[in-house]
């Protein structure tokens, strides 16, 4: 199968999923009727257009966004374990998220949570630059100083919880383990022009990252900007992991597991990788965020159990294939 064919069922496999995800919930609504214009219901039309419609684009966004990310920093780090929280992202959401929750009740949650993201991105880029001029530049300085912030973050968000109240703790806990109950249009413009931004700056540098995949010498050996160009690349996977983060929690596993399965389809091409996990990442998140609201209904599940269950589950199935596979 081509990567043409596999583009094309992929695309077609969305639009399915996004039309049987919007027949998904506790109330039945007929998309026909709503798109004809035949909808008596204000209500039901209320429920599609201002919370499930958003919803489902959300989840997609979502899901794309955090493989996309994933599928970039494992090109450009060249480590298949590399994970777009490992930039302390997350951590510092929860910490900008506890602070207002406890001291700023007037500042939305998820502008909370992006100022505290980016202020993990902006100390964890500050740290890197100076390790650089000691002379230390790869990129696994750049991860394990991502591994510290995240683990500084999180101890001085974890000392505010412990002395907040119960209430303010519960609601920070909750989102934290993954929600896309805030969704909402304004969100997804902004994660859908983010991501935009990205996927046209991948296609337009797709040589570079193709030279950058195979060694830092050979990109230079190739006139490759590299630091210009990795300096870009991480900036816009950081920001876009904080929009996701801000609007929908952390959510764990996609951006490690997607990259695995598409290079397993596609293999390791830049541009057919890219826009595989691009695609796969949608389609699983809006099953997962579908899975999350119908399993325990009228409870909703937190989307971070679900992937974690299906992040573990595959990356089990990974290693028993391969410790089978050298027998």
């Amino acid at each position: 199968m081509t990567n043409t064919l596999r583009l094309l069922c992929g695309l077609a496999l969305l639009a399915a999923s996004l039309l049987a995800a919007l027949h998904i919930g506790a109330v039945d609504v007929s998309l026909y009727a709503l798109l004809q214009g035949q909808a008596g219901d204000a209500l039901q039309a209320e429920i599609f257009w201002q919370l499930r419609l958003p919803r489902v684009l959300l989840a997609g966004l979502a899901g794309a966004a955090l493989a996309v990310c994933g599928a970039l920093l494992q090109l450009l780090s060249r480590n298949a374990l590399a994970d777009p929280y490992l930039f302390g992202v997350v951590s510092g959401a929860a910490l900008g998220a506890t602070i207002s929750s406890l001291w700023l009740p007037a500042l939305a949650l998820p502008v909370a949570a992006f100022a505290g993201a980016v202020f993990a991105i902006l100390l964890v880029l500050a740290l890197a630059q100076r390790a650089a001029r000691q002379g230390m530049q790869s990129i696994s300085t750049l991860l394990l100083t991502g591994l510290a912030v995240s683990f500084f973050c999180s101890a001085v968000a974890s000392l505010l919880l412990y002395q907040a109240d119960s209430f303010a703790a519960n609601r920070i806990m909750f989102w934290l383990m993954g929600s896309l109950s805030r969704a909402d249009w304004p969100a997804v413009q902004l994660l859908s022009i983010t991501l935009a931004i990205t996927l046209t700056v991948c296609a337009v540098g797709r040589r570079q990252l193709a030279a950058l995949n195979w060694s830092d010498d050979m990109a230079k050996s190739l006139g490759v900007a590299v630091q210009r160009w990795r300096l870009v690349l991480l900036l816009l996977c950081a920001l876009l992991t904080a929009v996701v983060v801000a609007y929908c929690g952390g959510i764990g596993f996609v951006g490690l597991m997607i990259p695995h399965l598409v290079r397993l389809l596609v293999g390791n091409q830049v541009v057919p990788l890219l826009f595989g996990s691009t695609l796969c990442g949608a389609i699983f998140l809006i099953w997962v965020d579908s899975a999350a609201r119908t399993v325990l209904a009228p409870q909703e599940l937190p989307l971070g159990i679900l992937t974690a269950l299906c992040g573990s589950l595959f990356f089990l199935l990974l290693l028993s294939r391969r410790s089978t596979d050298e027998y």
